[in-house]
């Protein structure tokens, strides 16, 4: 058993325990900073060298433009744009050679070179010997002067003719329309029958072979259609003055 003298200092150590837990249970969380208490580990740093957070400076460029309100916003230049000259190039030096007009598709050319549609006469109905119509026009030119393919077409036959004298017959891509060049001085190097043929590619030379007579050059030229391109002597004749009267000329 516990004598008296035993007991105090013991409930007195016992009273300065109780007092020390309630102190710290009551004070201690208001001595403690906001936050809470910071433990750092490592060596330490003072706040001038610790490392400082810079903002990111945006690149300094031209501002984009402000669109005018109503107006869609221009469009950034292209590469191809970017290759146009900064100024006009300086016009050729001499004169500039006239380049010659094609025929329009479908329209004639003029058969013969150097000749107009304004210069043709309509010679189609003036009668022959024996009782003939013409059934042609007589284009008037130098002997010598190129004979030019009316239209598209192939050599459909060669022919020396008494009247006609050198004579080329060209058949149209359609088959049924017949060219008729007659009185050559002779036909262009290398003119084979059979020949693909461009519009304006030289034929032959204006003549006065068969019955022209001598010195009277021309071209005698025939528009003719048919069913049988065998038969190409016998189509039916169309005036070629209306066809070409609007047709374009080579000089």
């Amino acid at each position: 058993m516990l004598s008296r003298r035993s007991v105090a200092p013991f409930l007195a150590g016992a009273g300065t325990m109780l007092l020390l837990v309630i102190l710290l249970i009551w004070g201690v969380p208001h001595w403690l900073p906001a936050g809470g208490l910071v433990i750092r580990v490592g060596p330490y740093r003072a706040a001038a060298e610790r490392p400082v957070a810079v903002a990111a400076v945006p690149a300094v460029g031209p501002a984009a433009p402000t669109p005018v309100p109503g107006t869609a916003p221009a469009a950034p230049p292209s590469a191809v744009d970017s290759l146009q000259p900064t100024a006009p190039a300086p016009p050729p030096e001499g004169p500039v050679a006239a380049t010659p007009s094609p025929a329009a598709p479908g329209q004639l050319l003029v058969p013969v070179q150097g000749i107009k549609a304004s210069q043709l006469v309509d010679t189609y109905s003036q009668a022959r010997g024996q009782g003939r119509v013409h059934d042609a026009i007589d284009i008037m030119a130098p002997r010598g002067t190129p004979v030019l393919a009316t239209a598209d077409g192939v050599v459909l036959k060669l022919f020396q003719s008494v009247r006609g004298g050198i004579t080329l017959y060209e058949l149209a891509p359609d088959r049924r329309t017949i060219y008729y060049y007659a009185h050559l001085d002779r036909y262009a190097a290398g003119m084979a029958e059979g020949r693909a043929l461009h519009q304006g590619d030289v034929l032959g030379y204006v003549g006065d072979t068969g019955n022209a007579g001598a010195g009277n050059n021309h071209l005698h030229f025939e528009v003719s259609t048919t069913a049988d391109p065998k038969r190409y002597w016998a189509g039916t004749p169309q005036n070629p003055y209306p066809l070409l009267k609007g047709a374009a000329s080579r000089p």
